[in-house]
Formats: structure tokens, C-alpha cells, sequence
């Protein structure tokens, strides 16, 4: 089977990763790797580098992204995305049977959109999903739309999918993919990880991601004021990991203000563009604590038996694990919360968003198919 696998940053990659392994390594499975978005941007960490060095081919690289991060240059990436891919479905439509999307960047949705036209099957990862604070949400749920194949996180997204398309057919519950990378990736040691980073972990560290909150913009300079007087106060008693917003709309403000926040703190402050998958982890895993409003808070931290401080809306919607705590994007109320988090003993629960073997799990389903059924 003919496998076309649509990655867009370094996000989408992660999760990834334990797929393209077994695809890989499967005789009965042909893949291909299409990069684009901020994959290739050198800006963003030329993040395909990474996949060539992980052992993956990458057979094509479609270029359409903006630099700038307001909500025209949103708009006009995601349109020329889609023009850009119109032109590629148009030369390599015939060399696919299948084309894995996942998620709900407005990069992936330009992609997908294109492909309709010319009757491309599409499997779409972390369908059913809601993330109330992001328009990403409106495009995840189109791609849905678009696609044939369903491999989803939990139930409750598996009802939700069959909702928005009508009928419960190819919707498979698979958990959520990036976990099979905790028992695939080899942590680094301390040692290690500060060879590499330059940042010692033997000291109490708080692990940050903040990205701006899409469905209301115009927040987000109040926000990263409540966020930067939060690190502040939290950098005078943890080092503070910071690793950078994505390309959504206004996340240069966010960059701006962590690049600003280096120069005061210095020393306590590291800012990363792209841990990698292994880097990430060994960071997680060592923190005392995740603070931010990222996805990965929400789906892998409780299988690290991590405390998550998840801020703001972004991720409203999503089912989270008794190890995380939602606050408004307050300063006060995110260092009330660290300290209450500070005195609370070993999360012990489990995750919500595990299912032993995802990867594999989608290997078998896609074997149930020949290529003329899909």
C-alpha cells in the first residue's frame, strides 16, 4: 500500500514518529513523506533536518509559509498552502492509496483542502477533539470532513466524529499516538541533556510552552503580561525551560516578550526552537512541573506523573487527567497554583489518552484494507 504521510512542524512530527517507524519497517507499506509549513522555515529550527536525521526520507518539501504571524498572513499561508498543494495533488495524485493528516494547523487543513478535488483518501489522527481557545478547533473538524479514515485518541472523539461526518463508519479508537514514544525513545541522562543544551537539570526546573490563544487575538498582549509576571516570580526560586510558540497568529508577540524576559533573567531562563522528541521528554521528565497551554500538557504529561499548569482556553474542551490544573491567564492565580502544586505529593493516576500500541494498532487496521476498498 501506497502511504503519503502529510507532516507541517515540528508537532505534528513527534506524534508521528512511532507511525512512520512501523511503516518503515512493514514490506507491505510504500512510504512517503510530504514536509511543509514550518518544517522548512529557518525561522522555526529547519525542523526537516530532524526528520532526515531520525532515518526518514523526505521524498517531497512544498514551501508556503509567511514569516509574518497576523491574521492576513495566517489567512494568505493557509490559501497558498492550498495553492501550492493544488499543483502538487495535480502531478502525484496517482502515486498514493492513502494519505495520513493529523491534527488542526491551518497548514494541514490548506493541504487537505486541496486534495478534495482530486478524490484523495485521507486518515486524519486526533479527529473529534475540541480546543475552545483556537480557531484550530474549526479546522480540525473540517478535516475530518475530508477524510475516510479515522483514528482517534478516546471514545468520546470517536462519538464526536461520527456526529460531524454522520455515520460511524472507519472511526477507530486507537489512543493517542505520541504516548507509544515513552516506551519507543531513550531518555537522555542529566549529563547528557546539559552536553547537549547547556542546561543543568540537577536544578529545580518549571518546563514552559505558551502559544497564543487564536480565537481571541486581541488578548494576547494582556496575556503574555500576566505570563511574563508569573515567570518572573517563578524564576527566583526554578530555572525556567521555555521552548517557543508555533506559527499561529500572533506568536511573534509571545517570542518578542520571551527573547525580552532572556535579557532580564538571563541565567535562569533557557529558550529552546526545538527540543526533538527525546531532548523534549528528558526534559519533561526531570521538571517538577509543566506550565503553558500546549496539547502535549494535556495528553503525555500523566504518563511522566507530571503536575500541568494549563492556562487560559486553548485547550478548553479537551478530557484532561487529574494531574492537571486550569487557571486563567492571571498571574496571581499561576503562582497560587505552584505553590499548591509545590506541596502535593507524586501524581499517581493514570492517562486518559493511553492505549497500549497506537501505531501498531493502526498497522493492523490498515491491513484490513486493499488499496481499491479504502
Amino acid at each position: 500500500m501506497r502511504i503519503g504521510v502529510l507532516t507541517s512542524s515540528r508537532a505534528d512530527y513527534g506524534i508521528y514518529k512511532p507511525l512512520l517507524k512501523a511503516l518503515q519497517e512493514d514490506t507491505k507499506f510504500d512510504l512517503k513523506i510530504i514536509a511543509f509549513g514550518t518544517h522548512l522555515s529557518p525561522f522555526h529550527g529547519s525542523t526537516v533536518d530532524t526528520i532526515i536525521a531520525d532515518g526518514f526520507g523526505v521524498d517531497y518539501k512544498v514551501r508556503s509559509l509567511l514569516l509574518n504571524d497576523d491574521k492576513n498572513a495566517v489567512s494568505t499561508a493557509c490559501a497558498l498552502t492550498s495553492l501550492k498543494f493544488a499543483d502538487f495533488w495535480e502531478q502525484h495524485t496517482n502515486e498514493f492509496d492513502l494519505v495520513f493528516c493529523l491534527g488542526d494547523r491551518f497548514e494541514m487543513f490548506g493541504a487537505v483542502s486541496a486534495g478534495i478535488p482530486y478524490h484523495i483518501k485521507f486518515a486524519h489522527i486526533h479527529g473529534g477533539e475540541t480546543t475552545l481557545g483556537a480557531i484550530d478547533n474549526i479546522y480540525r473538524h473540517a478535516i475530518t470532513l475530508s477524510s475516510t479514515l479515522h483514528f482517534v485518541s478516546q471514545e468520546v472523539f470517536a462519538s464526536r466524529v461520527a456526529e460531524i461526518k454522520g455515520d460511524n463508519a472507519n472511526i477507530y479508537v486507537t489512543g493517542a499516538l505520541s504516548l507509544d514514544n515513552l516506551t519507543n525513545t531513550q531518555l537522555l541522562s542529566k549529563d547528557e541533556f546539559e552536553d547537549k543544551w547547556n542546561i543543568n537539570l540537577n536544578i529545580p526546573t518549571v518546563l514552559v510552552t505558551v502559544h497564543p490563544e487564536t480565537v481571541a487575538p486581541e488578548m494576547n498582549e494582556r496575556h503574555l503580561t500576566e505570563i511574563l509576571d508569573a515567570l518572573r516570580f517563578i524564576a527566583k526560586e526554578y530555572q525556567v525551560v521555555i521552548t517557543m510558540p508555533n506559527a499561529d497568529t500572533n506568536g511573534n508577540i509571545f517570542r518578542a516578550g520571551f527573547y525580552k524576559l532572556k535579557s532580564e533573567l538571563y541565567e535562569k531562563l533557557h529558550l529552546i526552537e526545538n527540543f526533538g522528541t527525546q531532548s523534549y521528554f528528558t526534559c519533561m521528565f526531570y521538571s517538577k512541573i509543566l506550565l503553558g497551554n500546549t496539547s502535549s500538557g494535556i495528553i503525555e504529561a500523566a504518563s511522566f506523573k507530571k503536575y500541568v499548569i494549563n492556562i487560559g482556553d486553548r485547550q478548553k474542551g479537551r478530557v484532561a487527567g487529574g494531574n492537571v490544573f486550569h487557571v486563567p491567564f492571571d498571574s496571581q492565580s499561576i503562582i497560587n497554583t505552584l505553590k499548591n502544586i509545590s506541596t502535593l505529593r507524586e501524581y499517581k493516576g493514570g492517562n486518559p489518552y493511553f492505549k497500549k500500541g497506537a501505531a501498531q494498532t493502526i498497522i493492523s487496521i490498515l491491513k484490513e484494507f486493499d488499496s481499491d476498498k479504502l
